[in-house]
């Protein structure tokens, strides 16, 4: 099959070689694939790389979400999701509403709380840990992963501690890994321009490595479809492939579309679902060692998510249980993200992939 597939790759023969063999793609290799259009060639490779991988398992979690407040000192351009602390849709809930939302989840089969907001200007790490400390007495059992590199920066700063030093008291508090989220795009000329004020592309790399060195396992990121080129996606990939190759922390890959409802960007047009698949497949074959691609299905609605699993994605994240807001506010198509362990079985099932239940850290739990 993939010996057809390197015949029919054109100007791409060599780089599906390289593929084939197991050989590191350069630079120049990533933009090359991301400038082909032919879909059936990308997705033949990138399921070729995931086979190696993960053969035909998909993996999803039972998890919910809480997202402590949409107040944000920061301004993204992009961003739907912030408010000000006066407006009318602004939320910030204190530590006994959010235990209120875990008690909902006592004794059932969750397995995860992810915990990411707006960037508090008042709450410091301490705020947080006391969260994370007094969630693990409502749900003993369940792995918390939270806050981004950007809240942590603020919130550790806000405390008066160093990155090493923050991270390891949240881990004390009971903190079990961090997600991916705030990466946006690391070219600074291109983060200048939509996240200006946000924490720079070294400092996230710098606190996920840190992350990794405590201890505490993390996800990365990319916000792509905007102002950025096929050249910055593949230096954001690369960042991320050398990190990884350094710590071997990132459990996860997120490619995050652009969505452009209710935002300062509005008037840049989002992306088709063809240039979605390519950039999971490209993603999928450029970072040889994190072993998942994820695809976020309340942000790419179950309809495209389930297609990207024939583009390389092994992972379809959780039954989230209508508990974000932050793609909703966006302009997704899932207004009310849930999905019941049965529907995320069939829609793994029937792309014709094994739908395999697992923990936070890819630990399986149960094969269907």
């Amino acid at each position: 099959m993939i010996e057809t597939v390197i015949d029919n790759a054109g100007n791409l023969k060599q780089v599906a070689i390289k593929i084939y063999e197991g050989k590191r793609l350069t630079f120049e290799d990533g933009v090359s694939l991301y400038k082909s259009d032919n879909l059936s060639l990308l997705a033949s490779l990138a399921l070729f790389r995931k086979n190696r991988i993960s053969g035909k398992k998909v993996f999803f979690n039972r998890n919910f979400h809480i997202e402590p407040t949409n107040i944000c000192v920061f301004g993204c351009k992009f961003c739907s999701y912030r408010r000000k602390k006066d407006d009318r849709d602004a939320w910030d809930f204190d530590i006994p509403e959010m235990l209120n939302i875990c008690e909902r989840y006592v004794g059932q089969s969750i397995t995860e709380v992810h915990i990411v907001g707006g960037v508090h200007p008042r709450r410091d790490l301490h705020f947080y840990g006391e969260l994370v400390q007094k969630i693990k007495t409502v749900l003993p059992d369940v792995h918390i992963k939270g806050f981004t590199a950007v809240e942590l920066d603020y919130m550790i700063r806000n405390a008066g501690y160093d990155i090493a030093q923050g991270l390891k008291i949240l881990k004390d508090y009971g903190l079990d890994s961090i997600p991916g989220g705030g990466a946006e795009i690391f070219d600074e000329t291109v983060r200048r321009k939509i996240c200006g004020d946000k924490a720079p592309s070294q400092l996230w790399l710098r606190i996920h490595e840190a992350a990794h060195n405590a201890g505490l396992p993390s996800n990365a990121s990319m916000l792509y479809g905007h102002i950025e080129t096929y050249e910055h996606r593949i230096d954001h990939l690369e960042r991320l492939r050398r990190l990884q190759d350094k710590t071997g922390g990132f459990n996860a890959f997120i490619p995050l579309k652009y969505k452009n409802a209710n935002n300062s960007m509005s008037n840049i047009g989002e992306i088709n679902a063809a240039e979605v698949l390519k950039n999971f497949a490209v993603c999928r074959l450029y970072l040889d060692n994190i072993p998942h691609i994820k695809s976020y299905w309340p942000m790419l609605g179950k309809n495209t998510a389930q297609l990207a699993l024939s583009f390389g994605a092994d992972d379809v994240d959780g039954t989230i249980d209508d508990s974000t807001k932050i793609y909703s506010m966006a302009g997704s198509e899932e207004t009310s993200p849930s999905m019941t362990v049965s529907e995320m079985i069939k829609l793994v099932s029937s792309a014709g992939f094994t739908p395999v239940e697992r923990d936070s850290l890819y630990n399986e739990i149960k094969i269907y």
